[in-house]
Order: structure tokens, then C-alpha cells, then sequence
């Protein structure tokens, strides 16, 4: 990730809760208005009913703190979400490793697989990625 994109990546504020929902939503989505983000806040029956407006106003707020991006499309405005989930997922990854782990990833991973039940699926998938890191290691 090149300096620029880090530093202003840095800069946005961490999404709420309320925020990653409506992010989730985009990432799946694509680009959408508003309505099209209300009818699945709708669907997905969370327990806690969300108004159009409320919605829009969520939105705007986060087209402000510079989550979202939004263009003009006839009358409707066309919200896009300023960071991928890969990168989302990456930077709180990255913070948690620095935070929680001291910087440490193995630790990480260490925590992952001793208190959470792993299938020889997903054990044989996380050896064939150690696997592929290893041999594209720098020798």
C-alpha cells in the first residue's frame, strides 16, 4: 500500500457499528442509494427497525467523516464506500496485531486456533498457505 493511500487511509474515522453494518451492505451491493441500502437494512430483520430517513441521514454522516462517496446519478445520489472490505479487514487486522498481540502475528494466530474448534479442512487450508508463503519467503 503505497504511502498516500496509508496516510489517507489514517485519516478517515473508524466506522460505528451502525456504520460497518451500512459498509457490509455496499461491499455486497456495489455502488447504491440510499433506498437500495434501506431495503436491505430492512431485510436483514436485525431486530431493530431503521427508518428511511434514518438511513439517509446515516449515510450523509458518513459521506461527511469521508466514509462514503456519493455522485448525483438524474435525482438520485450513488454512495460508495471510500474503502474496500479487504482494506477494512487489513487495517483492523493490522491495529489489533499492534494493539492487542504487541505486534506480534503468530500470537495472533496462535489465540485464533487455540479457542476456536478448526476442521482438518480449514487446518489443511492454513497449511497449504504457510506452505505458499514459505516457498515465495525471500531466501
Amino acid at each position: 500500500m503505497s504511502y498516500e493511500k496509508n496516510r489517507m487511509m489514517s485519516e478517515i474515522p473508524k466506522p460505528t457499528q451502525r456504520e460497518m453494518t451500512i459498509l457490509k451492505i455496499l461491499w455486497k451491493l456495489g455502488p447504491a442509494t440510499v433506498r437500495q441500502v434501506h431495503e436491505q437494512l430492512i431485510a436483514q430483520k436485525s431486530g431493530k427497525k431503521v427508518g428511511y430517513t434514518t438511513a439517509l441521514k446515516m449515510m450523509q454522516v458518513m459521506h461527511e467523516k469521508g466514509l462514503l462517496e456519493r455522485t448525483l446519478d438524474g435525482v438520485s445520489h450513488i454512495y460508495t464506500p471510500t474503502i474496500s472490505e479487504e482494506e477494512n479487514v487489513r487495517e483492523v487486522l493490522d491495529n489489533m496485531i499492534r494493539t492487542t498481540f504487541k505486534g506480534s502475528s503468530s500470537k495472533l494466530v496462535m489465540q485464533l486456533l487455540g479457542n476456536h474448534e478448526t476442521s482438518p479442512e480449514e487446518l489443511d487450508e492454513i497449511r497449504n498457505f504457510l506452505d505458499e508463503l514459505d516457498n515465495n519467503a525471500p531466501k
